[in-house]
């Protein structure tokens, strides 16, 4: 059997978790969740990060799934990308983001990006290509993709270092792979921060508090 694939653009609906009220907040976050994640469970890693002037906003992978749990449970999660028809889902996903940042994160608002695991290669490649300016890149328990250079961070993140968290303890994403990643994005002159804490893969309540300047 011969099959042809024939790519369509289809309208749908996005989920995106906001935490705070654009009209007065004086800076926002754009989280991006981990694979098998929803939007409601980074956000809950990042209740510290909460503050009156703060938006959080957190999109939520388009393309959701069950995953199985101890005692015959299933939960529902969501992954970015697969290497499957990957890009075409990458252009999606970069409107998708784009689009979610455009509705709800007023111009000229500074912009931080977290990227936790898979959402490390979607927020950075994210933030490389848009016109909106990036004031901070922090990238938890993820690699950086290959097709992201030092030049690109460079010329998008200035001065700011590249900020790289990983827990030692990590079995996921090993600490030795972020350590690498910093060796090849350290050329160029791009300044980056490896953040490590006593931990595994998750966000790190102590490395959160420290870049959040507590």
């Amino acid at each position: 059997m011969t099959v042809e694939y024939r790519s369509l653009v289809v309208s749908r609906h996005a989920r995106v978790g906001v935490v705070g009220d654009p009209a007065t907040a004086r800076e926002a976050w754009l989280i991006l969740h981990g694979h098998g994640m929803l939007a409601r469970g980074i956000l809950h890693w990042f209740q510290s990060a909460e503050r009156s002037d703060r938006l959080l906003v957190a999109p939520e992978a388009l393309s959701r799934f069950y995953t199985e749990l101890s005692g015959g449970k299933r939960a529902v999660g969501a992954s970015w990308v697969t290497r499957e028809d990957l890009a075409n889902d990458l252009e999606d996903q970069f409107a998708y983001i784009a689009r979610a940042v455009q509705e709800i994160v007023p111009e000229g608002l500074p912009l931080h990006v977290h990227g936790f695991s898979q959402g490390v290669s979607a927020g950075a490649r994210w933030a490389v290509r848009s016109p909106r300016a990036v004031t901070r890149l922090v990238c938890w328990a993820g690699i950086m993709p290959e097709d992201v250079t030092s030049h690109d961070l460079k010329g998008k993140l200035g001065p700011e270092p590249l900020h790289l968290v990983i827990g030692d303890r990590d079995t996921r994403v090993l600490p030795e792979r972020v350590e690498a990643d910093a060796v090849r994005l350290r050329t160029d002159g791009l300044v980056v921060d490896v953040h490590r804490f006593s931990g595994g893969h998750n966000v790190d309540a102590g490395v959160l508090k420290q870049l959040d300047g507590g």
